[in-house]
């Protein structure tokens, strides 16, 4: 005889889904993973592995500048216009969730919508004050030169002090995805990977048609050649104040 899990198995996969998250965002979301974990290690393995520690920030910046520009011409659940909600809507959710009730949302709920801005600021601006950072030793940034010491030291004290802050961030951000995963029986992480959140969650209305992947691709190539010119741009006397 089936046990309760098979039985619940087997509901589970004659359950309709819909289409929710675009595959641009699903790229970005496990892309920015590797490229955070990339740069944390390369960071921790030390001076010698600075080029891919820079690699990595690059990547990051790419990242979020895409991530940003989809936000306001990506598919419906990306935008930032359907998912941000004010101060009143974001409390009432708040409230829901402390009276033990449990609101879905087709794309992001009001507390993982802002979630998501904090992170994008955030490694916003970790990423771009690498690019004037400096180890005091051997390595600097593309543009440590262009500021000088001083300004170029107090940079680099913001990038290693914000790391912190957006560890916690992210430490916040997947405690409450395992809530709901475990607690609130919301696969998450699963819609993360597939595009797909069950029918009940969101009717026909709701559900993408097309990834609209010729503009993201074309989004991201503009981010990663803008980023290339910029970077060629730098003076070429980056490391000339290292000593």
């Amino acid at each position: 005889m089936s046990t309760i899990e098979e039985v619940a198995r087997a509901q589970e996969q004659t359950v309709e889904h819909r289409k929710i998250w675009d595959l641009p965002v699903r790229v970005f979301h496990w892309s920015l993973v590797a490229a955070i974990v990339g740069a944390f290690v390369t960071n921790k393995l030390g001076v010698s592995y600075f080029k891919y520690h820079l690699w990595c920030g690059y990547a990051v910046i790419v990242l979020v500048a895409f991530r940003i520009a989809w936000g306001f011409v990506g598919t419906r659940h990306a935008l930032f216009m359907n998912f941000l909600r004010g101060p009143i809507p974001t409390l009432s959710y708040v409230v829901a969730l402390l009276r033990g009730l449990r609101p879905h949302y087709v794309g992001h709920n009001p507390l993982g919508a802002w979630m998501v801005v904090a992170l994008l600021i955030g490694l916003a601006a970790q990423a771009s004050s690498g690019l004037f950072a400096t180890d005091d030793i051997f390595n600097a940034g593309p543009f440590y030169g262009a500021v000088g010491k001083n300004l170029g030291e107090a940079l680099t004290s913001i990038h290693r002090r914000l790391f912190y802050w957006i560890a916690g961030a992210i430490a916040i951000h997947v405690l409450a995805v395992a809530a709901h995963q475990l607690l609130h029986r919301e696969k998450l992480v699963q819609a993360m990977f597939t595009g797909r959140k069950p029918h009940w969650w969101s009717g026909d209305d709701q559900s993408i048609r097309s990834s609209r992947l010729w503009l993201a691709a074309l989004l991201a190539c503009v981010a990663a050649g803008a980023l290339a010119f910029v970077v060629a741009a730098a003076p070429s006397s980056a490391g000339d104040d290292l000593y």
